[in-house]
């Protein structure tokens, strides 16, 4: 039986690619990079904002890269007023907790967007413990992250499972040991279980998702 589920935020917990991109393409534009959803796929999901910038704009200062970045994560907290929780996510959590499960979030994301999508999702009170990238000298694809959650939880690495939608952040919990589910609202299965993930499901409404929790 498992004792904590870790799960990830953006694609995850909510869809998000559907704000996310509009934004990085406003942003990059200027720039004369263009980006469409292979390129998002590809470049951008599951990696840190510093990170992307820093990749795809490597000649910026450094306080030009957090500018750029600032810009783009304060567009995307406008936008994320209209989030919603994937389909069966609350109710798969609430099973989790009746069996005492520990809850945990872990994000590369960072900590104004944290808030603001678990406010718009109404899940500020869902998880015991919240690991966020901007307090990690590593983030995902670095299993550090995840070694963090199971340390804060205190569950062994195969006591704990985790859900990811996409391959950096499979990389990540696999890397510490993880079993991983790979949630497949935005990317294809395969790829997934290419990175690691063991199974996937679109949603959290699979029946296999429940059997794994003996709800």
């Amino acid at each position: 039986m498992y004792r904590a589920l870790l799960f990830d935020l953006d694609g995850t917990l909510a869809e998000t690619d559907s704000l996310h991109l509009p934004t990085w393409v406003d942003v990059l534009e200027p720039y004369g990079i263009e980006v469409d959803e292979e390129f998002y796929k590809e470049r951008i999901s599951g990696r840190s904002t510093h990170e992307i910038v820093r990749d795809l704009l490597p000649d910026l200062t450094d306080e030009e890269g957090r500018s750029i970045g600032d810009a783009k994560e304060a567009s995307f907290r406008e936008r994320a007023t209209e989030l919603e929780p994937l389909p069966g996510l609350v109710d798969f959590i609430e099973r989790g907790r009746e069996r005492g499960m520990r809850i945990a979030l872990v994000t590369n994301a960072p900590e104004e967007n944290v808030e603001a999508i678990l406010l718009a999702l109404k899940l500020r009170d869902f998880f015991d413990t919240v690991i966020l990238a901007d307090e990690l000298k590593a983030v995902k694809p670095d299993p550090a992250p995840y070694r963090a959650a199971l340390k804060k939880t205190g569950v062994l690495a195969e006591e704990a499972l985790a859900f990811e939608d996409s391959v950096s952040g499979i990389s990540s919990s696999v890397g510490a040991g993880v079993p991983t589910v790979g949630i497949a609202s935005t990317q294809d299965p395969q790829k997934l279980l290419a990175a690691g993930a063991f199974m996937t499901a679109k949603d959290f409404t699979d029946p296999e998702l429940g059997a794994l929790i003996g709800a």
